[in-house]
């Protein structure tokens, strides 16, 4: 089973500089924690302290936000693309 992991620029300083990586878990949040194995501190990124995706950072799975699916809880099959997306302000 292979997941493809979309890494935004603001986290590759985190991942040496790798915008895709694979992982094998069978949800978002064991994704997270696969990933925070391999690159430490990744983790720290994307969720609070509490768990929750943080505020400004969009998780979406085959392009569907996974806030109107499981959320981290969302499950994750072979060949599913997984992508992590900063949330752009301004005005």
């Amino acid at each position: 089973m292979s997941i493809r992991v979309r890494v935004p620029t603001p986290l590759r300083n985190v991942t040496g500089g790798l915008a895709d990586l694979e992982a094998t878990a069978p949800t978002v949040l064991a994704c997270f924690g696969e990933l925070e194995t391999q690159f430490p501190g990744f983790s720290d990124r994307v969720l609070e302290e509490n768990g929750e995706v943080r505020r400004f950072v969009n998780v979406f799975v085959n392009g569907e936000d996974i806030r109107f699916l499981d959320g981290l809880n969302t499950a994750l099959k072979s060949g599913d693309e997984l992508s992590i997306v900063p949330a752009m302000a301004g005005g």
